[in-house]
Parts: C-alpha cells; structure tokens; sequence
C-alpha cells in the first residue's frame, strides 16, 4: 500500500506487513459499559487508568495525534499500523504495546468522542426524566441522537468493529464496546416501559433492543446511508422513532 505523502505527520510511503500481531486487548483502551439504568450511567473515560510515565504517555498522544491525521487525509481503510509508527517516530513494538490492532487504535480515538456523547445522553435523559417525559419518549430521542453520532464517527466505528483481534466477532455487535453501553441503555429504557405500563409485561426487551439497534450496525448503517436506496438520516432517525412509537400499549 502506497498512502503518499501525510504533511505534518510526515511519509506514510512505506509497505504494510498485513500479519497479525496479537496481544491482549488493554482495559484502558476500552470505552467502558454503561448500567442499563440511564439514571446511573458512568462517564466514559479510560477504566482503571495509571500514570504513566511522561515519555509513555508522550508516545500514546503523539500516536494518537498523527493516526487521527492519517486517517483524515487517508480514509482508516488507506492507513496500516506500520504507517502510523513510522509517521509517529516510535518503533512498532511500541505502537503494538499500546494499541494491539488498529480496532483498538480506532477505540482510543472515539473515547473523547463517546465521553462527550454519553454525557450529553446521561444529560439529556435525566432532563426528560425530570419533567416526567415517558420512556418510550426518550428512547425515540435516543435512537435519533444515535443516528447522527453514527454519522459523525462511522468511518472508526467501522473499523473499532471489523478490525479488533481477540474477541469474538460473531457477537461483537451490539454486545461489545464501543455498543455495549448503547444496548444496555436502550434494554433500560424499555424495561424502563414496562415498569410504567408504556409496554406490555411480556416485552422481551432484549430481543427488541438488538432488532432496532440493527440497523445502527456500522456497516448496516453504511448501507442505509450510502447503498442503493441512500436514506437520509432523517428519514432513518424517523423510521427508527416511528417504531418506538409503535410499541406502546396504548391503543
């Protein structure tokens, strides 16, 4: 692969050596779980993070700097984990001591992105909670607000997904971060409707938070967005909201 030149970052001309190079999956790396109860969801931010020292951490912000560039000028796809160590200056045990796929690399870069989402969520739900909105209401803005932060971050949503080692992907989507927190959010609120009597007692709630949030897959939404028919996000955040609606027990 040859990615041209890359400015500030420097070359990225160098050949990419696909071979896998595995290592467990860092906790720290991870964009944490939020509870399924909205009123007691976690900021995200890195779990169980040390110090580290400063020439450490200068590695992991210079890396993380010249990826995000990289991948602006170059689309994720067009950049390997080669290129980003040689336009850090780090060699690539380094780079794969802190970040063990580009998946992961891909993770890092969301966490600031996703913190302030779930705080804007955390925000926003209790807001509605406070002036006794329903929680089919706040689900349906849930599901809308899910359907631009998808827009925004979809590029390195799809990659957090695709490329990850380690785990299983099968079922890396919506059990696994960066989505856990998301299906476990939507799975409270609608236990949240059942509780109220908004849903009826025998709602499978699981079951209808892995339906919806289907089509918020990355490489589903992808699809939407850019496949044949090409659905705006309106129209996909109201065909998303239209079916809350549709679960009501109310007549």
């Amino acid at each position: 692969m040859n990615a041209g030149k890359t400015g500030k970052a420097g070359k990225a001309d160098i050949k990419c050596d696909m071979t896998p190079q595995r290592k467990e999956i860092q906790p720290e790396n991870i964009v944490p779980i939020i509870p399924a109860d909205p009123s007691m969801m976690m900021l995200s931010g890195e779990s169980g993070a040390r110090h580290e020292r400063s020439d450490a951490a200068e590695n992991r912000r210079r890396i993380l700097d010249v990826a995000a560039q990289l991948f602006t000028e170059h689309g994720v796809e067009g950049i390997c984990m080669q290129q980003i160590a040689r336009a850090a200056g780090v060699g690539q045990g380094t780079l794969y001591r802190r970040f063990a796929d580009k998946g992961e690399l891909c993770l890092a870069l969301l966490n600031s992105q996703m913190s302030d989402f779930q705080n804007e969520v955390l925000s926003t739900l209790r807001e509605m909670a406070h002036h006794s909105r329903g929680q089919l209401e706040q689900l349906e803005w849930f599901f809308d607000a899910l359907v631009h932060f998808n827009e925004r971050h979809s590029p390195l949503l799809s990659a957090a997904r695709s490329e990850m080692r380690g785990i299983d992907h099968d079922n890396l989507t919506p059990r696994s971060a960066p989505f856990a927190w998301i299906r476990m959010t939507v799975i409270g609120l609608l236990t949240g409707g059942v509780r109220t009597g908004e849903l009826r007692a025998d709602v499978d709630a699981a079951v209808l938070a892995d339906v919806l949030l289907g089509a918020l897959n990355p490489q589903q939404f992808y699809v939407l967005r850019h496949g044949p028919n090409a659905y705006s996000l309106e129209r996909i955040s109201a065909g998303l909201q239209r079916l809350v609606r549709g679960l009501s027990s109310c007549p």
